[in-house]
């Protein structure tokens, strides 16, 4: 939440000419409703339910997709996730986060009298499941959507070298 993914995602498809896939977007397509009313009207479970099955239905060949943050959550999207190639997980330091979040209002789980406290505590709660999907990180919080794109490249091809 707040890491650039859905940039980053349109930038690195458009350099890299691939698919572009962005679950939250294809759960709101289906579902004919913002996430926001999502979780208002299915509350968290139902949304990761609705996220899962968009995972499902990305085909599997090279592709750029960008997934919520909370994806990992379910040890079934993991796997899926693996299925479809590089996982690569894309953070900020707290602050930089914050900032960023807070230009939408909207964000369902940022919905509380204390959202720096309740992101920092999504944080914590992810960060082991971010450790186990991912095999790579790249950290986002001074660069530009540009400069992300050049590093997650990068890493990607050192995966592939090393």
């Amino acid at each position: 939440m707040g890491s650039g993914k859905s940039s980053v995602g349109r930038e690195l498809a458009a350099r890299t000419r691939l698919p572009f896939y962005d679950t939250d977007r294809m759960v709101a397509a289906r579902v004919g409703l913002t996430i926001a009313e999502i979780f208002t009207r299915d509350r968290e479970e139902g949304f990761r339910a609705y996220e899962t099955e968009a995972l499902l239905q990305v085909p599997r060949r090279p592709a750029i997709v960008v997934t919520g943050g909370g994806i990992v959550l379910r040890p079934e999207n993991v796997r899926t996730l693996r299925e479809l190639g590089v996982v690569v997980h894309l953070t900020a330091d707290d602050e930089t986060l914050f900032e960023r979040v807070s230009r939408r209002s909207t964000r369902p789980l940022l919905q509380t009298p204390d959202p720096r406290a309740r992101l920092t505590e999504l944080r914590q709660l992810r960060a082991p499941f971010y450790r186990v999907a991912a095999d790579v990180e790249v950290d986002t919080s001074q660069l530009s959507h540009q400069e992300v794109a050049d590093a997650v490249l990068q890493a990607v091809e050192n995966l592939h070298v090393g």
